[in-house]
């Protein structure tokens, strides 16, 4: 279509239409970019300790916009974090190395490790797994236990052995032990005052004597056929300092509470998201001194829980630079930026294409005139060319003139449009000439 049949008005209001479509996409484009990356999280705890700290991370990534936010899906322990996890409902999930399905799962950062304890009360003459006989053994979060239960009984054949283990509640561990309903108590907790005062309440100390801890001594082979499991010496008096308790360093197993992340997530996503971890760490570290247990996981190829690679660039300083991220498209912004240049400037050009034409385009399109009067047939095709001479002389009117040629440029309009005028005013006389009972002049 000819830009020239539009009104003016009309072609700018395109033009510019055109330019705020094109701006609104790229605005549109540039916010979607820049929104930050929401992942939910699966976390809980027998006593909500993973959740507080979760939810203190999640509150800093908000404070300090990070570009990744945590929206969190509270669950009542690791197990059941570990089953949202592997049915693919969250995209992160705080679980415990022993605990659940985590087939799909590839960590991102370690929270914390945990130690696996077996203690007895005072007076108590075993030393270690293999001297239990004919006993029960209250376990602390029995459900997330399962696999350490098994792994242990296995071990040192406890079901012979006639061990028995009954799942006990956080609050009623000191009651069973006083009523002897359990012979000592297993429980998997990291060594951090807080977890070990809570312990030394179950616990109480009487006189010169104190709670006996049981050594797990074939902890080196538990772990080597269980990667959930490494063999762990608490150092001596952990529990208590006079006298120590343990009397010297003891072994026993330790697993760990991960961070994982789904394999679909980005390497960006991830690699965005433990950086930020890192940074509220640090920023929250005097604050909740329970972070201070925050580690690097295992990144070698052969680790129990893989780590996630965008975890890994982050960890193993190889996370991409902005140039090797966006080489390519700074590579291509000239060639774009040309088109836009070609685009704007056809813009233009449509702009313009109402613009009063120059004198010698006038002339041009007075000459072409004249031959369509030679041959014009009808008396309305005339008054048509001459509306069109009319549109031609009013439109170089408003020309300034600004020298002599631009003056003899209005003159050789004005002298065509009036031989224009005179080619009509004979045509038309040779048409009447045509019609019936007319006589030719």
């Amino acid at each position: 279509m000819d830009p020239n049949s539009l009104p003016r008005s009309l072609r700018i209001a395109l033009v510019v239409g055109l330019v705020l479509l094109a701006g609104g996409a790229g605005l549109a484009g540039y916010r979607w970019y820049e929104q930050p990356t929401t992942l939910t999280i699966a976390v809980g705890s027998l006593d909500g300790e993973a959740g507080r700290l979760v939810s203190a991370i999640a509150a800093r990534f908000a404070q300090s916009k990070a570009p990744v936010r945590l929206s969190l899906v509270q669950t009542p322990g690791p197990l059941e974090s570990a089953t949202a996890f592997a049915s693919g409902k969250v995209d992160l999930a705080v679980v415990r190395g022993d605990v659940g399905d985590l087939s799909k799962a590839q960590a991102v950062i370690v929270l914390a490790h945990a130690t696996v304890l077996m203690i007895a009360p005072p007076g108590a003459s075993i030393s270690d797994v293999a001297e239990l006989k004919r006993t029960t053994i209250g376990v602390i979060g029995a459900e997330a236990n399962q696999k350490l239960i098994k792994v242990l009984t296995d071990e040192y054949d406890l079901t012979r052995a006639g061990v028995t283990f009954k799942p006990l509640a956080p609050a009623d561990a000191r009651r069973a032990l006083e009523a002897k309903e359990v012979r000592a108590i297993l429980l998997v907790m990291p060594l951090t005052e807080k977890y070990l005062a809570l312990l030394r309440n179950v616990f109480p100390h009487t006189g010169k004597a104190g709670p006996v801890m049981i050594a797990i001594e074939s902890a080196g082979a538990i772990a080597e056929k269980e990667r959930a499991y490494e063999s762990f010496d608490v150092p001596k008096g952990t529990l208590r300092g006079s006298p120590p308790i343990p009397a010297d360093d003891l072994t026993t197993l330790q697993t760990s509470f991960y961070l994982v992340a789904q394999k679909k997530l980005g390497n960006d996503v991830i690699s965005d998201l433990t950086q930020s971890i890192m940074n509220a760490r640090r920023d929250l570290l005097a604050e909740l001194p329970a972070l201070s247990q925050i580690a690097t996981p295992d990144t070698d190829a052969g680790a129990y829980i893989p780590v996630h690679p965008g975890a890994a660039a982050i960890y193993e300083g190889t996370r991409e630079s902005f140039l090797d991220q966006w080489g390519n498209a700074i590579f291509l912004a000239p060639m774009i930026a040309g088109a836009l240049a070609s685009v704007l400037a056809a813009a233009w050009k449509f702009l313009r294409s109402s613009e009063t034409p120059s004198r010698k385009e006038a002339l041009d399109t007075l000459y072409a005139l004249a031959a369509r009067i030679r041959v014009a047939g009808h008396e309305a095709e005339l008054a048509e060319i001459e509306r069109e001479i009319d549109q031609v002389l009013r439109t170089q009117r408003e020309q300034p003139v600004a020298d002599d040629n631009a003056e003899r440029a209005v003159t050789a309009v004005n002298v065509a449009a009036h031989r224009l005028e005179n080619l009509i005013h004979d045509r038309r006389i040779h048409l009447a000439s045509q019609q019936p009972g007319q006589t030719g002049s």
